[in-house]
């Protein structure tokens, strides 16, 4: 074995030497792409704030918000755009979070525009940094700054998404201070990745590009690939076995989930659902997470599918709706408009339970029954058709309505809408994203929405991220929305200050009210 390796060690090696400039050469082109997306999308915020300043458009009038917040629904990358007074305060955004602080962590002015700056800014509950554009306040004049996630500077993909196929690219002010990144959060140093920095000499910023060596060289011969293979299986044998091995010394993943709930590590996230004709806000999809004890955050993936084959997801369901009774519930009090969303299986309709739950957790407020969605998702099947169509009657004679999910993607078809009695159907975010490329996706929405409303029921869009997507939903008659595009799912406290921003209490109402989430 030791001899064979050998040989296979020393032709790969021979033609990996041969392919080494091309791999060079190939991340030097990947790195100027990169360059050049980031300095471009740089240009266009740096237009669209010179545009709105020409215009005069920088204060805090509805009228120039309401400019501010169609600018920024028109352009995809853009994430606020807020007003900036000469003392660096934040007056008024276009998510209506100026209350939410913003932490400068680098600035720097362009060497041809002494009124201009970048600037990396950390906002709170907002996860990564951003980049922000801003046009510096001439005298007691306010400014303008135009703000994005970091990481899409030079990036093509959704913001809920860190990964690059190409590799791991980073972008970092003239001081080093980093400005949003794709892929591993940590440096690549290993002798098996190449690495690449070029600096833009119009914005000073740099970027860096690291991919492993093994992909750029792909393409050079597929003997190489050969020889890497007998070694990677080996790799995959010992790393099998290690594996095997060392589960039998990790803790059950079932009483992991059970010492987590019991410490209330489980905490509800909400995503705001929003009216597509006026722009105010309906309510909010609660999302669970799981928040370590380390302070990491685990995906509802890594965790629900085993929850729900245990029954854990019962009691975890539980715990999620008087976490949301406790935080939401002075709010919601004071605006009986407002739906607040739960996702359900189909275990919670096998008894009468979910319907004592109902009554036990929101049977005497502050949040009344009659603004609770139960949510059921299409995905898994259900067994008793009869006896969920019972427990949703019993459901909707206390005032809760139940919304079917991702409906068009299971295994249903039309019985779940027509045997259930579902008050709304929420389209999944499938058929939003093909919009405009998949006309198949546009007929099954138009046919959905004819349904809804031949029965009288409520439709809701998911996934909806762009603007595009915005109006095309709206011509074709869904007024409700939800998706990045109008904010990612927020910890409680941000989706507090969002609600009183856009829907301020009666007795608190300024004489700015009306603020909205602008969709035209």
């Amino acid at each position: 074995m030791l001899v064979a390796a050998s040989c296979v060690l020393a032709f790969s090696f021979g033609v990996k030497q041969f392919g080494i400039r091309q791999g060079q050469e190939e991340l030097q082109a990947l790195t100027e792409r990169k360059l050049a997306m980031a300095e471009d999308r740089v240009s266009r915020l740096l237009e669209i704030v010179d545009n709105l300043h020409a215009r005069g458009i920088n204060t805090c009038q509805p009228s120039h918000l309401q400019m501010l917040r169609q600018t920024a629904l028109s352009v995809a990358l853009i994430k606020e755009i807020s007003v900036i007074g000469p003392d660096g305060e934040t007056p008024c955004t276009t998510l209506g979070l100026a209350g939410i602080v913003r932490t400068t962590l680098s600035s720097h002015r362009l060497p041809e525009r002494s009124d201009v700056a970048l600037e990396v800014i950390s906002m709170g509950g907002m996860g990564e940094n951003m980049l922000r554009v801003r046009r510096l306040p001439a005298g007691d004049s306010p400014g303008l700054a135009v703000m994005l996630l970091g990481s899409r500077v030079f990036s093509h993909r959704s913001e809920r998404n860190n990964s690059d196929e190409e590799g791991w690219s980073r972008a970092t002010m003239p001081d080093g201070t980093s400005i949003g990144q794709n892929g591993s959060l940590q440096e690549r140093d290993d002798p098996d990745w190449l690495s690449m920095s070029l600096s833009s000499a119009q914005f000073g910023f740099q970027v860096t590009t690291t991919a492993p060596k093994i992909k750029l060289y792909a393409d050079v011969s597929r003997l190489q690939m050969l020889g890497l293979g007998v070694f990677g299986s080996l790799v995959l044998i010992l790393l099998a076995l290690f594996t095997m091995m060392s589960s039998r010394q990790r803790e059950n993943p079932i009483a992991e989930l059970e010492r987590a709930l019991a410490a209330g590590e489980f905490v509800p996230y909400y995503q705001p659902i929003v009216d597509l004709v006026t722009g105010k806000l309906r309510g909010g999809e609660v999302l669970i997470r799981w928040r370590k004890s380390d302070g990491s955050t685990v995906s509802p993936a890594a965790f629900i599918p085993l929850a729900e084959s245990t029954g854990l997801i019962l009691d975890m369901t539980r715990a999620l709706m008087r976490r949301v009774r406790q935080e939401m519930g002075a709010a919601f009090a004071e605006r009986p408009h407002l739906k607040i969303c739960f996702n359900l299986a189909a275990r919670h309709f096998q008894d009468d339970g979910i319907v004592r739950d109902m009554c036990d957790i929101f049977g005497r407020g502050p949040i009344r029954l009659s603004q609770i969605v139960l949510e059921l998702t299409e995905r898994q099947p259900i067994e008793n058709l009869a006896g969920t169509r019972g427990l949703i009657a019993k459901l909707q004679d206390l005032g809760v309505r139940i919304a079917l999910d991702d409906v068009g993607t299971g295994h249903s078809g039309l019985s779940y809408i027509l045997k259930l009695g579902i008050d709304i159907i929420k389209i999944d975010k499938m058929f939003v994203d093909a919009i405009g490329i998949d006309r198949s996706s546009t007929a099954i929405i138009e046919t959905l929405v004819d349904l809804a409303h031949n029965m009288r029921m409520d439709i809701v869009a998911e996934g909806v991220e762009t603007f595009e997507q915005v109006v095309c939903l709206r011509d074709r008659g869904i007024r409700a929305a939800q998706g990045f595009v109008f904010a990612p799912p927020l910890p409680g406290a941000s989706f507090l200050q969002l609600i009183e921003a856009i829907e301020p209490a009666a007795e608190t109402t300024p004489t700015t009210a009306g603020v909205k989430l602008a969709v035209a």
